[in-house]
């Protein structure tokens, strides 16, 4: 990982930066652009292209949702995402955030206290002056015709939500922060770090070049704990099936007839939305435990039990899509935190060296406030957000944090 500075001569050299930013996913575009603000000197390296198709921040959408439970940080997190998310929409004069709005559906009626998740967020909603709206079969039948009442009995909509286009929102910020000055490089995959007297001087690429850079900030998403063996303890590569549909009943599933929604997700995983308005075509996904990969070694496949399951579940919950063909697949790759929080901190033993990783399968929709929390702790500072993102020691007891976690306990 570590290579003392005198081999730095065997390898061609390029200019010196500011800050140098490992991975151009959704961590390290917001942070080029905090950091060129700020008017740093900043490069980007990527293994291209921008954005990479194999990228967690990549696909079509993301979802943007205050419901975090319990978890009030968050909510409040994401409440200031969402100005930040309307701002950049007229910031680049495209409609990159859909506020569709969300709705959570529970297959049991909440006194039942299994949707502790959709109970919780519903209350804190409430408390935090918002005003969403609590559906039984027969509303969620008038509203939402698409899906099955008889299998949700309760649900609740919050109309200040809704989903990002992704990939375009990776694009977009890569293209801002070349405006603003950076430079980004495409065709370099980190190889190994540079060191000099406790500090972290540059990057080599498996490429055989040399960056330069004051400081070096790691955005490298599954990367991340293959390129600091120390962090592999506190972290764990999980791969998620992606499906998307295209619909035979399109009028179902556009807004405001159908949103972005959770079936029971704390104890199923599944979650979707409506609509693209440029694929046309409905993307649902699971939030759950996953599979274990390696990024590089394994394949990203969604399997026949996948599609099975899959296939279950559009049966019971919208059966109007239950025999539309599935026109493609991923498997999104996250990495986990064992607690289910970002990992954002200075390096402990090495001067010169953020990590900013961990999205943990929900860093998205934080991405107007990601890029300035992990632009002030690299410069040395903290963040109002960031003292639960900070360097730590977890262990195999840790808990996962997220309520809406399915079966990571």
């Amino acid at each position: 990982m570590f290579i003392s500075e005198h081999f730095v001569f065997k390898i061609k050299r390029m200019k010196h930066f500011d800050f140098l930013i490992v991975g151009a996913g959704i961590f390290g575009v917001t942070a080029a652009v905090a950091l060129l603000k700020r008017k740093y000197k900043v490069g980007i390296l990527d293994p291209g292209p921008v954005p990479h198709p194999l990228a967690a921040s990549t696909d079509i959408s993301k979802v943007v949702r205050m419901e975090y439970g319990a978890d009030r940080e968050y909510m409040d997190m994401v409440a200031e995402c969402i100005d930040g998310w309307h701002a950049w929409n007229e910031q680049f004069g495209d409609t990159l955030y859909h506020e569709t709005g969300f709705l959570m559906l529970c297959r049991q009626p909440v006194e039942a206290g299994l949707n502790q998740f959709e109970a919780a967020s519903y209350e804190n909603l409430l408390l935090k002056g918002y005003h969403p709206v609590r559906l039984d079969a027969n509303a969620l039948r008038a509203g939402f015709p698409a899906f099955n009442p008889d299998v949700y009995p309760e649900a609740f909509f919050n109309p200040k939500a809704g989903f990002a286009e992704s990939g375009r929102v990776v694009r977009a910020l890569a293209e801002y922060a070349i405006q603003l000055g950076a430079d980004i490089f495409e065709g370099q995959t980190a190889g190994s770090f540079n060191q000099s007297g406790g500090r972290v001087t540059g990057v080599f690429t498996r490429e055989g070049d040399y960056f330069e850079a004051g400081h070096t900030v790691v955005c490298a998403g599954a990367y991340t704990p293959y390129l600091f063996s120390e962090l592999m303890p506190n972290m764990r590569i999980t791969g998620h099936p992606v499906f998307h549909l295209k619909p035979s009943r399109p009028e179902l599933f556009a807004a405001p007839l159908f949103s972005v929604f959770t079936a029971d997700i704390s104890n199923t995983g599944w979650y979707g939305f409506p609509s693209h308005p440029r694929e046309k075509v409905v993307k649902i996904a699971n939030h759950g435990i996953g599979v274990e990969l390696h990024p590089e070694r394994d394949e990203r496949v969604v399997t026949e039990q996948d599609v099975f399951l899959f296939r279950q579940f559009l049966r019971e919950s919208l059966p109007a899509l239950a025999n539309d063909p599935i026109v493609f697949t991923r498997r999104c790759l996250y990495n986990d935190t064992l607690d289910g929080h970002f990992w954002i901190d200075r390096h402990p033993a090495l001067a010169g060296l953020t990590v900013a990783a961990g999205g943990s399968g929900h860093a998205l929709k934080m991405a107007p406030v990601l890029g300035d929390m992990i632009a002030s702790v690299a410069e040395g500072g903290g963040h109002k957000w960031s003292a639960r993102h900070r360097w730590r020691s977890l262990t195999s007891d840790t808990k996962q944090a997220e309520e809406a976690r399915f079966k990571l306990q």
